[in-house]
């Protein structure tokens, strides 16, 4: 009779050394404590190393805990957090709706693009940088990027093959993975208690800005700056300037339509929607305040983020009595919001629609002490209104009252919380 070696049993999780190294990372990163003790640790012998889904469950192969030193682990779990914190499930999903790009290839792409967003600030200062880490120089990108602007600037190829392994779960690209729990699953949070994490990281981030480092810094301004209504209405004004007819639409043989499978021996292209162009006016005359401005560009950077990440279909005219130079956005607050003037944004709306190919929605944001054009633009606008007591304004004289924005913009007021 033959006799075979006895199988040598998979090791138990090592909860003790798992869970000193999450202490290890809040001493290296104490500003993401809070987000870090929430992350709810899962044994799985299915992940390669250790993953993550939408519903902060931290998935670990006992294996790779084992194998991994202890201040390398801390910087996996700062590393882990990092995509949950960034919403990378959710920012994911939206790029492969608008993109149309579904399938374990793009979403291997996505994880590499949000790697290369946050790999910067997870190591150094105390957590060790490992070999095998993706940074955007591998690929010959620069660094200090947005997910979504990685995942324009390469695809998969021979440089990318040792990444094959690279696998951060559902919460770092939203595709849902077999060892994924699911939203009915134990110890996973809610939406609310989401949320509540985030909003506890980022205020305490704007407690102490000296302590971290600068992206950390304008992700918690973004996170903790209170929504504006305006932003639905904005978003309702893109989604009909795409819808409308011969708008936002091309062909693409990049991902052939599914209609091809019944055309055999042809290829059709599948329709392709782009986000729109957006080009925003800022009122930077002397009776908007530096607070207002700052908020301009807090909403600026929400207008990028709504239109996919896409920063080269944004473009900033400043403009008081007169229009200035036109900025195409590269970060919200490296625009230099000239004037101090008057106010006349009649030639900022031209500045604007003198644009080729011409903005697909016009963005004001202004105090409304302003003449408006005459004619209604081609284009969907929204005009947010900073708040003001009384609505009369001295600007040329006693009797000046400034026009009410006309009837064919879509108005809201700025920081009201009715909208």
């Amino acid at each position: 009779m033959t006799t075979h070696p006895p199988r040598t049993a998979a090791p138990a999780l090592d909860l003790d050394k798992l869970l000193a190294a999450r202490l290890l990372a809040v001493r290296a990163r104490p500003y993401l404590a809070t987000a870090l003790f929430a992350l709810i640790p899962v044994a799985s012998r299915d992940v390669p190393t250790m993953a993550v889904d939408r519903y902060w469950r931290c998935y670990v192969s006992p294996v790779y805990v084992a194998a991994t030193p202890l201040e390398e682990l801390a910087g996996v779990w700062v590393h882990e957090v990092s995509h949950l914190l960034r919403d990378h499930h959710g920012r994911g999903d939206r790029v492969a709706r608008e993109q149309g790009l579904d399938g374990p290839g793009e979403r291997l792409r996505t994880n590499i693009a949000a790697d290369c967003e946050i790999n910067d600030d997870v190591y150094g200062d105390g957590l060790p940088r490992p070999d095998d880490i993706v940074l955007p120089e591998m690929l010959g990108l620069e660094s200090g990027l947005l997910m979504e602007e990685y995942l324009r600037r390469f695809r998969l190829g021979a440089h990318t093959r040792t990444l094959v392994w690279l696998d951060c779960g559902s919460g770092a690209d939203g595709l849902e993975r077999e060892w994924d729990l699911g939203p009915d699953g134990a110890h996973g949070l809610t939406d609310q208690e989401r949320d509540a994490v985030r909003f506890r990281v980022a205020q305490g981030i704007a407690g102490r800005p000296g302590r971290t480092p600068k992206r950390w810094r304008r992700w918690a301004e973004e996170v903790f700056h209170p929504p504006q209504p305006w932003r639905d209405l904005l978003g309702a004004a893109m989604r009909s300037a795409v819808a409308a007819s011969g708008s936002g639409d091309d062909y693409s043989y990049g991902r052939p339509a599914r209609r091809s499978a019944s055309v055999p021996g042809a290829v059709l292209p599948s329709l392709r929607r782009t986000p729109p162009r957006v080009s925003v006016v800022v009122d930077t005359s002397g009776s908007v305040s530096d607070t207002e401005l700052g908020s301009a560009l807090l909403e600026v950077t929400a207008i990028s983020r709504a239109v996919g990440g896409r920063r080269d279909l944004v473009s900033v005219v400043p403009c008081d009595a007169a229009s200035h130079e036109v900025h195409r956005l590269c970060r919200a607050e490296g625009v230099p919001l000239v004037g101090g003037g008057g106010t006349d944004l009649r030639a900022g709306f031209a500045r604007a629609l003198a644009a080729r190919p011409c903005p697909d929605v016009l963005v004001v944001l202004t105090d409304g002490r302003t003449r408006w054009p005459a004619s209604r633009p081609p284009c969907r606008t929204v005009v947010g209104l900073f708040p003001r007591p009384g609505r009369a304004a001295d600007e040329d004289g006693p009797e000046y009252v400034p026009d009410t924005p006309p009837e064919w913009a879509r108005v809201v007021t700025v920081g009201d919380p009715h909208g």
